[in-house]
């Protein structure tokens, strides 16, 4: 019964052990996400794994907005 209450803790653990510690982690000490040490942490981990896309590259070349089509 008791081992049966924590499998979904244990799959979570082995699926992320690293997100699973560092919010295990932050859970302990009380950290709170928003404020400044973790927050700006955070928003760097974001920077720096994050792909960031031109307009250019996202519209494939065209103007932004409402097209227009003609369809035969």
């Amino acid at each position: 019964m008791f081992i049966s209450e924590l499998s979904p803790i244990f799959k979570e653990f082995i699926q992320h052990p690293v997100s699973f510690v560092g919010g295990l982690f932050s859970g302990v000490l009380r950290l709170n996400l928003a404020e400044d040490p973790v927050k700006s942490w955070l928003e760097q981990q974001t920077r720096s794994n994050s792909y960031i896309s031109t307009t250019t590259d996202a519209n494939n070349g065209k103007a932004s907005g409402p097209q227009q089509i003609s369809i035969d």
